[in-house]
C-alpha cells in the first residue's frame, strides 16, 4: 500500500538578498531573450498564450485528444467570463497581471443588473481591449475577500513572501523527443532562498479541503501540470523545485488550503506529462490528429454501477 508522504512545511528563513538576475546568471540560464533555455520574468500574458510552445493545458488536451488539441489549435476561443474572477484573484494577490474594475453606473439597469445596451457592450470591450476585467460590484468585493483571505492564511502568507517573481514565463527544449516546453509559475521564488518552494494560486467553486482538491486534481489534471512544469524549470535551472497548491473557495467565507501532491501523484503526472509530448511529437511529425477510434469498441460497466446493480437486483 502507498504510504502519503508528510508535506513540507514553508522556511521563511532567506540568505543574503540577491536580485533573481544576479542568481540567475550565477547560474549560468539565461534571462529573458527570445530562444534557448530562458525564464522570462515580465512576459505579458497574451503573447505568452500565443506562444507555439507545448503549454499544460495542451498536454492536458492531447491526453484527452489529439483532434481536440488540433481543433483548439485551429479554433481559438474568444475571451471567457467566466475565467474573470481567478483571474481578478491572481492579480490581486501575485500583484501583477489584469486590473479588475467595476461596471460604472451609467452601464447598469435601475435594478442593478449589466445593462445590455449597445453602449455597454462596447465599453466592455474597450475596456478588456485596455486590459482591464470588469466585474459586478458584488464580484469585485468578491474578489478582495478571496484575496484577503489568501493572503491571510498563515502558510499561504509565507509561501507568497518569499523572495521571488510573480508570473513568470519559462521556456526550454524537451530532449527526448524535441518538443519546445513553455510553463508560467505563479509564483517562483528566488534559488538562493532557504528551502525555495513554487507556488499554483487556485480559486474553486468545490471544496479546497484535502479530499475536494484531491477530486479537483483528478478532474482538472492538476497532477499533469506540475508534470509539464517541474521538469520544464528543470531543464532550464539544473534542479527541480518542491511545488504547492494554494487553494482558496469562491465562496464565503473563502476558505483556504496549502495542498503538496505525494509522491504517487506526483509520479503519476510526470508520466503523463512525458506521454503528452511523446503524442505531441509524433502527431506533428505525421501530421494526423486522431480522435477515438473508428472500429466498435466493446464497453464494460464501470465498478459503481456494478455495485448499484448488485444492491438494487442482487
Amino acid at each position: 500500500m502507498h504510504r502519503k508522504e508528510q508535506p513540507m512545511t514553508p522556511n521563511p528563513t532567506q540568505e543574503a538578498p540577491t536580485t533573481p538576475a544576479e542568481i540567475d546568471l550565477q547560474r549560468g540560464f539565461a534571462i529573458g531573450g527570445d530562444s534557448g533555455p530562458r525564464i522570462v520574468y515580465d512576459m505579458p500574458e497574451t503573447p505568452y498564450h500565443a506562444h507555439p510552445a507545448l503549454s499544460s493545458t495542451q498536454a492536458r488536451l492531447l491526453l484527452d485528444s489529439p483532434a481536440r488539441f488540433h481543433y483548439s489549435k485551429t479554433h481559438p476561443q474568444g475571451h471567457k467570463d467566466a475565467f474573470d474572477l481567478g483571474t481578478a484573484v491572481h492579480t490581486k494577490v501575485l500583484g501583477v497581471g489584469s486590473q479588475a474594475i467595476a461596471y460604472p453606473d451609467e452601464h447598469l439597469t435601475p435594478s442593478g443588473m449589466v445593462s445590455s445596451k449597445a453602449a455597454t457592450i462596447e465599453w466592455v470591450a474597450e475596456q478588456r481591449a485596455n486590459g482591464l476585467i470588469v466585474l459586478s460590484a458584488d464580484k469585485l468585493a468578491e474578489v478582495n475577500a478571496m484575496s484577503e483571505a489568501v493572503l491571510a492564511h498563515p502558510t499561504a502568507k509565507i509561501l507568497f513572501e518569499q523572495d521571488g517573481n510573480s508570473e513568470a514565463s519559462i521556456f526550454a527544449t524537451d530532449p527526448e523527443t524535441g518538443v519546445e516546453l513553455r510553463a508560467r509559475f505563479d509564483f517562483l521564488p528566488n534559488l538562493a532562498n532557504n528551502h525555495p518552494i513554487a507556488v499554483d494560486l487556485k480559486t474553486t467553486g468545490k471544496s479546497a479541503s484535502r479530499e475536494g482538491f484531491e477530486k479537483s486534481v483528478a478532474s482538472f489534471g492538476y497532477d499533469v501540470q506540475q508534470g509539464h512544469y517541474l521538469p520544464t524549470l528543470e531543464l532550464v535551472v539544473g534542479r527541480e523545485l518542491p511545488m504547492v497548491f494554494v487553494v482558496v473557495e469562491t465562496a464565503a467565507p473563502h476558505l483556504v488550503a496549502v495542498h503538496q501532491l505525494d509522491q504517487l501523484w506526483h509520479e503519476m503526472g510526470m508520466t503523463k506529462a512525458r506521454k503528452a509530448r511523446e503524442i505531441f511529437a509524433e502527431c506533428t511529425a505525421n501530421n494526423e490528429w486522431p480522435g477515438y477510434p473508428t472500429g466498435v469498441e466493446l464497453i464494460s460497466p464501470p465498478t459503481w454501477a456494478v455495485y448499484q446493480h448488485e444492491e438494487k437486483y442482487a
